[in-house]
């Protein structure tokens, strides 16, 4: 279904902030997230696209400041993400005097699950989004969305090459759902039980995950990108596991990062779980 919707909208279309300049009188848009940033990048170069999250921001606990409601409201589009993720943009908006026309909520294309608002983990409802957002910007999504079809299919190979029983996850919060889901990977816990990076385990949270560690024989603890790792680096050492190289789970990393653009992040994250799983090289992508 998802595959007849984008080759529609292909024919249709044919027929902290940081900002990426386009050509003289291109469209202004607005991202409030790295991801949705990066792909209005790649789905329209002559934009001028600003994120309002920066690289390595946590968004839940991101405050609007005034040159968010500033830059919104010079926005001719405002690309949304959804849930917990972007919360804060529906006052912005308010306060920007944004026009319900203007703003394209990728997260709705994409199928948001309950209150899960980490869609962009799963490359799938990335083509989702990106059609949307092609339709939206009246731009031909389909290089780019094809681009996306093939980094899932990278993915899953990665991902099939680890037996079944080795696809333990582990993560500083439930940020990979959609990706687990995809890819057929157990999601064993996380150090902070909650969708959301805000608060910390009780020391009986942490006693807990402990012992499922080491009864489900857990080789690796997923760290990710923004957030501060040292209650990780406790439970692995109590836990007698290693802590695996840093996820982009909420945000895109900085210029130069291997998760500075969409695409660049899921392969880094697929290369740091094959190599926490296994405890080998990954050979992928």
């Amino acid at each position: 279904m998802r595959v007849l919707l984008v080759l529609g909208l292909a024919v249709l279309a044919g027929c902290g902030s940081s900002s990426s300049g386009g050509d003289a009188g291109g469209l202004r848009v607005v991202a409030t997230t790295t991801q949705l940033a990066d792909m209005a990048r790649n789905l329209d170069p002559s934009a001028d696209v600003t994120a309002l999250l920066s690289a390595n921001t946590d968004p839940h606990a991101y405050e609007v400041r005034p040159d968010d409601v500033k830059a919104l409201a010079d926005a001719d589009f405002v690309l949304k993400s959804g849930g917990e993720t972007d919360e804060w943009l529906d006052g912005a908006l308010e306060s920007a005097g944004v026009a319900d026309d203007k703003v394209i909520d990728a997260g709705a294309a994409a199928g948001l699950e309950g209150d899960d608002p980490h869609w962009w983990q799963d490359p799938r409802r990335a083509v989702s989004a990106a059609a949307a957002i092609g339709q939206g910007l009246a731009v031909d999504p389909l290089r780019y969305v094809q681009r996306l079809q093939a980094l899932d299919r990278d993915v899953q190979a990665c991902i099939d090459a680890v037996p079944e029983e080795e696809r333990l996850l582990v993560t500083s919060h439930d940020a990979l759902g959609y990706y687990a889901r995809r890819y057929g990977i157990r999601v064993v816990g996380t150090v902070i039980p909650s969708l959301s990076t805000s608060g910390q385990p009780s020391a009986g949270e942490v006693d807990a995950l402990v012992q499922t560690i080491r009864e489900t024989g857990v080789k690796t603890i997923f760290a990710e990108s923004s957030v501060n790792a040292k209650v990780e680096q406790a439970i692995a050492s109590e836990a007698g596991v290693k802590v695996g190289k840093e996820l982009w789970a909420d945000s895109l990393g900085p210029e130069g990062s291997d998760g500075a653009t969409y695409i660049g992040s899921i392969e880094a994250n697929t290369r740091a779980l094959v190599e926490g799983f296994t405890g080998k090289p990954a050979n992928c992508f």
